[in-house]
């Protein structure tokens, strides 16, 4: 009986969203609306640029020229002045932890910590400031040591004299590895006896044995498993939150790696007309029978939330010395990373072949070189193994190649899903970490297009900023953050603007199945649009990264605009 009144509530639930979802696309189609006097760069190849667009509801019907469009114009029809500035298709962000980030924006925010004193001064006045009970966890971070006079690694005696009654894991940047306190270790039962987990490292004291507080890819779910799970309340909090932000920044459709229990804060802010950007939910691997039993295939989900892709690991992070290579590390000549312990036990091949084989899309996460040989001879052999189908094989990051694999990107089929601003901002030490001969391949998006592969930039939000334009001038200038490298880091493998902003568009739209939807400005296709503060198109590439979003334009609605 309480299975079959669970059921029902589901089935009502799911009723009510769709019910929602279609409303508000009827409200929206009884609007109409023009935008003139722009320049309007369509990333449509037939048509490049525009003057003036015309939408009914939530659809474009014209996009051309602002005589052409007069015909479309009603006298009911909202005209909105562009006043010259540059419009393009809403920004689509192919790589993105979404919730996340909204808690990154609403939490303890680690990443101005330029020093190990300023690390330890932000989380002890995060703890006084909020008076925190002691069983709250301290979590969030987003710590690089990389950027501090010591680049040593921080150690749990750093913050327990500030936290001993309080547990703190505060992850690395890329969160591929978090600093624990003693009190976190105590509640994980990580000891000096602790063995390290298949694809994991608890890092210790060479003398003593003891763990020195930082933990590394799967040891880190030692720790997870130990705090509490968000409630619903606070991921639909930390969803609004991201949510306004990607407003303010011109995001109109995220592909989000979603965790448990993230969904259902997605719906709930749908179900209450909040949800302001499209999200493709991509699922852990290790639930795609989940999925299956579902009956969600790619492309079968309608509306503002869908699902049909599942994400799986390689191996670990080039800071935390976990990306899988063929060669060592430079500075550590017995470490090759890390893989994967689902690619150790076989796993992930395994649960590959038959994620593709119920027709759902593979996004796996590959930074090293060997990683990325890895994938890409698996996904060969799904290729050659399983039925044929418009699979679009994904790897997410695909940061170090070996020459030779480029151009099996092209060949087998696989999209490069992959975020410029870490270009910027691990060329500032990623030498010392692997040398200067393999370097030369490391984000090599010029290779990569030139190749015939599709490029889809995203951020890997928290991990770098959320604003597109940062990845558009990492992409296009190679400038690395701390300005070093002023004529661009690996310059060969600079691209063209017009490049950068098809693969934050029509290219993201194609790494989501969806590029007959969005991703340009046609008639038909979604009233998704950003306008920009300046034409980054005609301006020196250096300034692209001061540009600020005038508009943004979801789903035929306004849903923000820049204050004068």
């Amino acid at each position: 009986m309480k299975r079959a009144l669970k059921f029902f509530l589901s089935i009502m639930f799911f009723n009510l969203v769709i019910f929602q979802s279609f409303n508000f696309v009827i409200r929206a189609q009884t609007m109409s609306k023009a935008f003139i006097n722009g320049k309007i760069y369509t990333v449509n190849e037939k048509q490049p640029y525009a003057e003036a667009v015309v939408i009914e509801g939530n659809k474009i019907i014209f996009a051309g020229s602002e005589s052409g469009a007069q015909k479309f114009i009603k006298p009911n029809t909202e005209v909105i002045d562009l006043e010259g500035k540059l419009m393009l298709p809403g920004f689509n962000d192919s790589h993105l932890h979404f919730i996340s980030g909204g808690n990154y924006l609403l939490g303890i925010n680690l990443r101005p910590a330029l020093s190990k004193e300023k690390f330890v001064k932000i989380i002890e006045d995060y703890i006084n400031n909020r008076r925190l009970p002691d069983s709250v966890w301290i979590t969030g971070g987003r710590w690089d040591h990389e950027l501090w006079p010591d680049k040593s690694l921080p150690t749990k005696e750093l913050i327990d004299s500030i936290s001993p009654n309080t547990p703190v894991f505060v992850s690395r940047i890329d969160g591929h590895m978090g600093l624990a306190n003693s009190k976190a270790l105590e509640l994980a039962g990580i000891t000096k006896y602790t063995k390290d987990p298949d694809g994991g490292l608890i890092v210790r004291d060479s003398e003593t044995g003891e763990p020195t507080g930082i933990l590394k890819d799967n040891a880190m779910g030692l720790v997870f498993k130990v705090i509490p799970p968000p409630s619903l309340e606070e991921n639909i909090e930390a969803a609004l939150r991201a949510i306004e932000e990607a407003r303010k920044l011109g995001v109109t459709s995220v592909q989000d790696m979603t965790q448990f229990g993230e969904l259902d804060a997605y719906q709930k802010v749908m179900e209450d007309g909040k949800l302001t950007c499209r999200i493709y939910s991509i699922w852990p691997i290790d639930k795609y029978e989940t999925i299956v039993r579902a009956g969600v295939t790619v492309g079968n989900e309608k509306g503002f939330i869908k699902r049909g892709a599942l994400k799986g690991y390689a191996d670990g992070s080039l800071g935390a010395s976990t990306a899988w290579f063929f060669e060592p590390y430079v500075n550590d000549p017995s470490n090759y990373g890390l893989p994967m312990d689902v690619v150790t036990n076989g796993n992930l091949e395994k649960w590959a072949f038959d994620v593709d084989r119920n027709r759902l899309q593979l996004c796996v996460h590959a930074i090293g070189d060997r990683a990325n040989a890895f994938m890409l001879d698996l996904y060969q052999r799904i290729k050659e193994g399983n039925a044929p189908w418009d699979r679009r094989f994904r790897i997410e990051h695909a940061q170090h190649l070996r020459r030779d694999d480029i151009y099996r990107f092209a060949e087998i089929g696989v999209i490069a899903s992959v975020q410029p601003y870490h270009c910027i901002d691990d060329g500032v030490w990623a030498e010392k970490r692997i040398g200067p001969e393999r370097i030369k391949s490391t984000h090599v998006y010029h290779s990569l297009i030139e190749s015939g592969a599709v490029v889809a930039f995203g951020t890997d939000w928290p991990v770098a900023p959320l604003n597109p334009l940062l990845g558009i001038y990492a992409a296009v200038t190679r400038r690395t953050v701390d300005g070093k490298n002023p004529d661009g880091w690996i310059p060969e493998e600079k691209i063209a603007v017009e490049d950068a902003i098809k693969c934050y568009t029509l290219n993201a739209a194609y790494a989501s199945f969806e590029e007959k939807l969005k991703g340009s400005i046609e008639a038909g296709k979604l009233a998704d649009f950003v306008v920009l503060s300046n034409d980054i198109l005609n301006i020196d590439p250096v300034k692209i990264k001061d540009v600020v979003v005038e508009m943004t334009v979801f789903n035929g609605d306004i849903v923000y605009e820049r204050e004068k």
